[in-house]
């Protein structure tokens, strides 16, 4: 995903942090406001990044069975990742960890072999049924064996946060995109709003873009992160109730919604589904966006017009 904004009094930066590349852009208020979002963003990460031993998520995953107190923002993103589990019929499933690693996704994906052997049979994914969450006193316990990655929606629920925070500290209008999943907030740069390029993610040309005055546009892709084992294709888009890469017909799925949590979430989910049942779904979420088939087909669902 790309964008672009055209303004004399803008403010940006850009940096690496969740295993992709982040793009702050803010419209007026204190020169200093990328910054403090980049300081947001880290923080965000050093609290739900599986690959670090401290992080919350590994400490509750360590937690074998355990119920283990978490930080508001922490329960927050799990509660909505369990919510968003019972919501897509389980095609959105946090508990995919296990099978993530199996396939060969056990490091930061820049250290990840991109070949290697042959893999054992994937197992399902476990599914949210038996996490137990304590809001009064912000607990969560996983079952014995159960581990989360709150990856996607992690990325998308920092988009969202960190966005609010800008404006609430004084920025006019603001754009996080964390790695495709960007929200933008508050008054846009130019009369027709942010705009937000779709990227196509089998290089076939131009997708277009759309035209924000706020919300969110989020894209999930089998195409970014790949690698094989024992000369089979592999990616990190796992399709829960095989525990293996989810090979549904699509490349990727680009929702627009109000909030970049749900857009990631929807994308997601849609692009387990496959074409036929993943439109559906988004129907039925009331969203729009588009899906790239993998043979280079672009399906611009309903609505999608009024943000051309």
């Amino acid at each position: 995903m790309s964008t672009r904004v055209e303004t004399a009094e803008r403010t940006e930066t850009r940096f690496r942090a969740m295993g992709t590349t982040v793009e702050i852009v803010v419209v007026g208020g204190p020169r200093d406001l990328p910054a403090r979002g980049r300081t947001a963003i880290d923080d965000l990460e050093s609290r739900w990044s599986r690959f670090r031993p401290s992080s919350e998520i590994s400490r509750l995953n360590d937690a074998s069975g355990r119920p283990v107190v978490v930080s508001r923002t922490t329960f927050d993103a799990i509660a909505r990742a369990v919510e968003a589990w019972y919501a897509t019929n389980g095609r959105y499933d946090p508990t995919v960890l296990d099978a993530v690693r199996a396939a060969g996704y056990d490091r930061d994906f820049s250290a990840v072999p991109r070949t290697g052997p042959a893999l054992a049979a994937p197992v399902p994914a476990a599914g949210c049924g038996g996490i137990e969450l304590d809001r009064t006193v912000r607990s969560v316990r996983l079952p014995r064996g159960v581990t989360l990655d709150l990856g996607g929606i992690g990325k998308g629920l920092a988009a969202d946060l960190v966005a609010y925070a800008l404006v609430e500290a004084g920025a006019d209008g603001a754009l996080v995109n964390v790695g495709g999943d960007a929200r933008v907030l508050g008054t846009p740069p130019r009369p027709e709003g942010w705009i937000v390029g779709f990227e196509n993610p089998l290089a076939m040309g131009d997708l277009g873009y759309a035209r924000l005055a706020g919300g969110a546009v989020c894209t999930s892709t089998r195409t970014k992160r790949k690698w094989t084992r024992g000369g089979v294709p592999q990616h990190h888009l796992i399709d829960p109730a095989t525990g293996a890469p989810s090979w549904s017909g699509l490349a990727s799925v680009t929702v627009l919604s109000s909030e970049a949590w749900w857009a990631e979430i929807l994308a997601k989910a849609a692009f387990v589904a496959g074409p036929r049942t993943g439109r559906a779904l988004l129907a039925s979420h009331g969203v729009t966006g588009l899906l790239v088939h993998d043979d280079g087909r672009v399906d611009e669902l309903e609505g999608l017009e009024a943000f051309r």
